[in-house]
């Protein structure tokens, strides 16, 4: 506890240091050039304009000291509120912890495995994987051959093939298989899971034909309509969580007890941890989002510009919301981590897949070339089109995600669509 007082105290900012004023006598030389046009007036100190003005500045810097200590104050509260909610929310929940298990070993499993085995030695992380080079090359190695392979895994992570193997005697279990395949998936290794175990889900998307996400998914898949289950989401790429670059996430789950029990396993210095029980928020957000993140590619790709870019991206948050407060999300949700800033770190950053597929749709290739290039999911892909028949089961209009469907399913090419976008009615913004 020490330690982390100590921590913290470190970002308390220094006292100001009281600057000596120039003596009466010294004053700046006067600029070289003196012409209209040339002229360059002398730096200015912070209180030089006071010193001029005498006991009339007085005030000024009075207000100024207060202003400070205000800050300050504010920022010391801060500090010692955070001090004391780590104290009364110490919990037992790593200390208890003896085995996680991960399935699926793409990018963002192996990037939650890591982060998770680093947080405790003697922790046993195991990886259910299906490829046995891959599983050779972690236990071996320390490497995902794969995936993230310029990254040392921690020696506490053992990968199997074996579903037995994997879950027996685990605590938490996080999903990261593609939502298109976790049905099959879970149901050939439904006999291995206990029905007490948490299943955190790092899967995003709508499963094709029944518009599922993963809360309904998983419970069906199992046979157990109460297997306990989390959503794990917000704006994070796993390479930086690997790099271990400050990141923020959310944990969304209807039992309050169990999302603060996985905020306590998961959050560190470099990963913090909001809960929410906005379950249909999280996952509709992240879904969406993707589809969201292949419009922007595409305008990237067309060089349509920023103005376009701004304008496309804020229809689509619009979308978002529409539909997902007619499913039950909270509007606070769409406005936090696992909304806005999912939403805005895969529309506009290169490391984003979704957003790749579009910019490389904009710039004229084909979708067939586009993703048979591709060793990763771009969930997004196969989204588009379940998100419009959600859309027209809630009887939601979403022009922006409509297009994109249609382009991902050839009916419509990325020019086409933007002159049928820019012609839609002009009404109020709602």
């Amino acid at each position: 506890m020490a330690a982390a007082a100590a921590a913290a105290a470190t970002f308390l900012p220094p006292l100001p240091t009281p600057r000596p004023r120039l003596a009466a006598a010294v004053r700046r030389p006067a600029p070289i050039f003196t012409g209209a046009a040339n002229a360059v007036p002398p730096p200015e100190d912070e209180d030089s304009s006071d010193d001029d003005d005498g006991d009339a500045a007085a005030p000024r810097r009075s207000a100024r000291k207060d202003r400070r200590r205000a800050v300050r104050i504010a920022w010391e509260k801060l500090v010692r509120w955070s001090r004391s909610w780590r104290r009364r929310n110490r919990s037992d929940v790593l200390e208890t912890t003896r085995k996680v298990v991960v399935l699926g070993g793409g990018s963002f499993g192996t990037a939650m495995a890591s982060h998770v085995a680093a947080k405790k030695a003697d922790l046993e992380v195991s990886m259910l994987l299906r490829d046995d080079l891959v599983c050779r090359s972690i236990n071996n190695s320390h490497i995902n051959c794969k995936y993230l392979p310029e990254h040392r895994l921690p020696e506490n992570i053992v990968a199997t093939t074996s579903a037995a193997d994997a879950l027996a005697g685990a605590d938490f279990c996080f999903h990261a298989v593609p939502i298109q395949f976790s049905s099959s998936f879970l149901e050939g290794i439904s006999t291995h899971v206990d029905p007490k175990l948490p299943f955190i889900s790092l899967s995003k998307g709508l499963e094709l034909n029944t518009l599922r996400t993963m809360s309904k998914i998983i419970p069906r898949a199992l046979g157990n309509r109460r297997q306990p289950f989390i959503v794990l989401s917000g704006p994070s790429f796993a390479v930086e969580l690997m790099s271990k670059l400050p990141t923020a996430m959310v944990v969304a789950s209807k039992d309050k007890k169990l999302a603060s029990s996985v905020q306590q396993l998961l959050a560190s210095p470099n990963l913090r941890i909001s809960t929410s029980s906005d379950v249909t928020g999280v996952e509709i957000a992240g879904a969406l989002k993707n589809v969201l993140a292949i419009a922007a590619g595409i305008v990237e790709g067309m060089n349509l510009g920023n103005n376009c870019m701004a304008a496309l991206v804020a229809q689509g948050c619009s979308e978002i919301r529409w539909l997902a407060t007619k499913m039950g999300a909270k509007p606070t949700t769409l406005s936090g981590l696992s909304g806005s800033g999912d939403i805005m770190l895969t529309c506009f950053v290169n490391l984003s897949r979704n957003r790749n597929v579009g910019l490389r749709l904009g710039s004229g290739e084909k979708l067939d070339e586009i993703m048979s290039s591709m060793n990763q999911v771009a969930e997004g892909v196969s989204t588009a089109g379940a998100v419009i028949a959600l859309a027209q089961k809630y009887n939601v209009k979403m022009p922006v995600l409509t297009a994109v469907a249609r382009i991902i399913d050839n009916e419509l090419t990325p020019k086409k669509a933007v002159m049928e976008l820019m012609n839609l009615p002009q009404v109020e913004e709602v």
